[in-house]
């Protein structure tokens, strides 16, 4: 390996050294607000590393990673959900354990899930791409069970390992099929075996298949839905963040990487099976979210939904594909991160607030809370003048440009459904609430250990994204269409 290869790996080999010393600092000594601090400046050095890893890409180190400016742009998004996140758990933290009990761990395994997520993000070979899905996978497990002494979440933990098992078996299953018919461990490899083959065998179909379905298994796509609302109630409000946010990003950036350098939506059969997922998956999200009274599942649900999306702006194809995919990956990490980060904030001043009739009548007592929350709700709805429906509408265009009407019909119809348990709950955060009711919450606001500037800055942030984007997406625009090149390159000089 040479100088210009670890300079494009730094990101990753930075967050690993800072988790191997994260480690360390809790062996010498245990100090929560020490060590998530360093758990954030750990990030933030890591992402002071991403410019300088793009002076060196685009760049293939061995022939298992790929760092270029797709990478490199899904990294600076996971870090800088992971530090959002990290911000909002020291709270909800001190909060949910008694001040003997060591938490510390909390934020190593959330490095290591990083670490993991970042080596998704560059992963150009069945082995990377393995083992950034078990460590990211692995980590989370931990994390989800983290409230070791409640039932809800060591539920969770067993669901979500369960899901991981069968997961990684698949992908195994799959990953071995496409080596036994290519002899090939690169996508790139892959693709160019699966290029010259003039017909396409049982078993290349059965391993692309495999392969797919076990990253719908951890995105969540219907029909392989099952986990999500129940590990999204479950889980530590903090860990659900990093579920929707950071892991999907995640895997798909390692999708698209996939998709293009092998090539396998060029397949009919696949195509229509990810037609197939998108349609189940939009309309078994939003009805299913129509009957929900807690606000996590009620998220969880519209997570699949969101998706269901997603698949919408893949299937287009081409350029506009993959900066549709990107653009509203990027919204979706922003909405979510405002949603969930106002009900981990919520549930860190006593108790968990994750049933609809908790935030009725929030404008009234924390009006910055309830802004925050309905601002997000609105851009998950697709209102205009905000980030998500700049987000649905690159991926109308992109499905109107590549002729899939009846999608995009889809995608319209169930926007539209999708209005009514949005506005349910933003209706409800400006509902009248009886005086009595008010007393409590009002008491709370004036202590002063609930005023944490962190809390202020990280979801002020999220809330400029949030509107700057549904203004002024150009820039934004620009940069993923910069990135992604690289990628749509590869794809043409594919034999």
């Amino acid at each position: 390996m040479s100088l210009h290869d670890f300079i494009a790996l730094s990101p990753i080999l930075t967050i690993g050294a800072f988790s191997l010393v994260t480690m360390l600092a809790i062996a010498f000594q245990r100090h929560h607000a020490r060590i998530a601090s360093f758990a954030l400046l750990s990030c933030l050095f890591t992402l002071a590393t991403v410019p300088w890893a793009a002076t060196a890409a685009p760049r293939t180190v061995t022939t298992l990673l790929v760092v270029d400016r797709h990478a490199l742009l899904y990294m600076g998004l996971i870090l800088t959900a992971t530090m959002v996140i990290i911000a909002l758990s020291y709270r909800y933290l001190m909060v949910q354990f008694r001040e003997e009990e060591g938490v510390e761990e909390y934020y190593l395994l959330l490095l290591l899930a990083t670490f993991g997520g970042l080596v998704l993000t560059t992963a150009a070979h069945f082995v990377s791409f393995f083992l950034g899905f078990e460590l990211l996978g692995l980590s989370l497990c931990s994390l989800i069970g983290y409230l070791r002494t409640r039932r809800h979440p060591l539920e969770a933990a067993v669901k979500y390992l369960l899901l991981s098992i069968t997961a990684s078996a698949l992908l195994l299953f799959g990953l071995a099929l496409l080596y036994f018919e290519s002899g090939a461990m690169t996508f790139q490899g892959v693709g160019a075996i699966l290029k010259q083959t003039h017909s396409v065998s049982a078993l290349w179909l059965g391993g692309l298949v495999l392969v797919l379905v076990g990253i719908a298994l951890k995105l969540g796509l219907a029909p392989f839905h099952m986990w999500i609302p129940d590990v999204y109630q479950g889980a530590p409000t903090p860990i659900t963040t990093y579920i929707a946010t950071v892991s999907k990003a995640a895997l798909v950036a390692l999708l698209l990487r996939f998709a293009t350098e092998v090539g396998v939506l060029e397949l009919p059969a696949v195509a229509h099976l990810f037609s197939l997922l998108a349609v189940v998956s939009m309309v078994t999200g939003n009805v299913l979210a129509l009957l929900q009274q807690n606000v996590k599942r009620l998220l969880a649900y519209s997570s699949i939904a969101h998706f269901g999306y997603v698949l919408v702006a893949l299937l287009a194809g081409g350029p506009p594909a993959a900066e549709a995919v990107t653009f509203y990956v990027i919204v979706y990490c922003a909405m979510s991160l405002g949603a969930f980060g106002v009900v981990t904030v919520y549930s860190s001043e006593g108790g968990d607030k994750n049933r609809v009739e908790d935030y009725q009548g929030l404008f009234w007592t924390r009006p910055w809370l309830a802004a925050m929350l309905a601002l997000s709700l609105l851009s998950l709805a697709g209102i205009p003048v905000t980030a998500g429906f700049i987000g649905k509408f690159y991926a109308i265009m992109a499905g109107i440009d590549a002729g899939l009407l009846w999608l995009v019909l889809a995608l319209i119809g169930n926007s539209v459904v999708s209005l009514y348990y949005y506005l349910r709950l933003f209706v409800t955060l400006f509902s009248e609430v009886a005086e009595q009711d008010t007393a409590p919450q009002a008491a709370a606001i004036q202590r002063p250990e609930f005023v944490n500037w962190t809390t202020i800055c990280s979801l002020g942030f999220v809330a400029s994204i949030i509107l700057l984007l549904g203004v002024y997406p150009e820039p934004l625009i620009h940069l993923i269409r910069d990135s992604v090149s690289n990628l749509l390159m590869v794809a043409m000089q594919r034999p």
